[in-house]
């Protein structure tokens, strides 16, 4: 009897630790998945992926490249630009009527270009007040002394009736240049240079205007013009008018000119500067405005920021794709609307081809 019970006591305990056994082992099974939500059978399995994440496609050799982005984008729109823009020649232009005044809103039909007297396809055409950077040329030699305040005061109106943005630089010259004030797009600035200036001397023109020419290597517009202020002729520079008028050609600079010139000139070279001023300007599209009356010279530079403001630009990419260096001249034809009189066409008269 003791036997007996003691085995079926043995039996329970045993099936009692085999349900605690189950228990705890489905406790610890529980306790596991408490711990672990984001753990399922498909993420511990890899063949059990739903969203499987395909291989790369082959790359096509036919296909356009990916659009860049960032600084690498921007590097590559500056080299196309050049590389697109390398052989465009702009011509800046203006049309006056009868009466010297200036004439806007002509289309480019009314436009023929040539080119060594072959004409050329005109490729861009614009008419609007786009930045232009402007050097100034002021005369300080001895003679200007009684017409110096005028003249500084006409440049002053040139300035603040010019486009907002365009920058600007002086130089000063009489026995020699000096650059009075570097680019800067505040008038003031610049007047307040002005202000302390005074003239004395002689005349050292050409150089005045070679320096302008090579200052206006650093402009960061591709528009550039000079705008001189002058009473004669050179008598002290050291460059040759030859010199001179080389560089003039090789820049791509208009000049224009203000000329207060002596009726009564004494001198060979006074007589002999409304003519040098006159050529140089005519070449580069530019103009020379003679004064007569000092009390004009204000009014004078308000129609040449004007000129400068309303300006045509022709571009075409030359037909002649030869890289000589060689001088093409340049001639603008206009056939005017119905209506309209015969007008004039102010333009550089040509350009030298690359070499590169």
């Amino acid at each position: 009897m003791a036997l007996l019970l003691g085995r079926k006591n043995a039996r329970s305990t045993g099936r009692t630790a085999y349900r605690i056994s189950a228990v705890m082992s489905l406790v610890l099974l529980v306790i596991g998945f408490a711990l672990c939500p984001s753990l399922s059978p498909a993420q511990e399995d890899p063949l059990n992926k739903v969203h499987v994440e395909p291989p790369p496609p082959k790359p096509d050799p036919n296909a356009p490249p990916a659009p860049l982005e960032g600084e690498a984008a921007m590097k590559a729109r500056h080299n196309e630009r050049i590389r697109v823009n390398v052989n465009l020649v702009l011509v800046p232009l203006i049309v006056t009527d009868p009466m010297d005044r200036l004439v806007t809103g002509l289309e480019k039909e009314n436009f023929f270009l040539y080119e060594n007297n072959k004409q050329q396809t005109i490729k861009t055409f614009s008419q609007e007040d786009a930045p232009v950077s402007i050097g100034i040329i002021f005369d300080l030699s001895g003679s200007m002394a009684n017409k110096v305040i005028r003249a500084r005061d006409s440049i002053l109106q040139f300035m603040h009736t010019a486009n907002p943005q365009d920058e600007f630089f002086v130089i000063g010259f009489n026995d020699r240049p000096e650059l009075i004030e570097d680019f800067t797009s505040n008038p003031q600035d610049i007047e307040a240079r002005l202000a302390m200036v005074h003239a004395e001397h002689r005349t050292a023109l050409l150089d005045a205007i070679y320096m302008g020419l090579n200052k206006m290597k650093q402009a960061k517009y591709e528009r550039r013009a000079l705008l001189i202020v002058s009473d004669g002729g050179d008598n002290r520079s050291r460059y040759t008018e030859n010199e001179v008028r080389a560089t003039v050609r090789e820049s791509d600079v208009q000049i224009y000119s203000i000329g207060i010139f002596d009726p009564y000139a004494a001198t060979t070279e006074e007589r002999l500067g409304p003519m040098l001023l006159n050529d140089i300007c005519s070449e580069t599209g530019g103009r020379l405005f003679r004064v007569d009356d000092i009390s004009e010279m204000g009014d004078i530079a308000e129609k040449i920021s004007a000129e400068l403001r309303n300006e045509y630009v022709l571009g075409y990419d030359p037909a002649d794709l030869r890289r000589d260096g060689k001088w093409r001249r340049l001639k603008v034809k206009l056939v005017p609307p119905p209506g309209l009189p015969q007008l004039t066409v102010h333009a550089r008269t040509g350009y030298y081809a690359p070499l590169q």
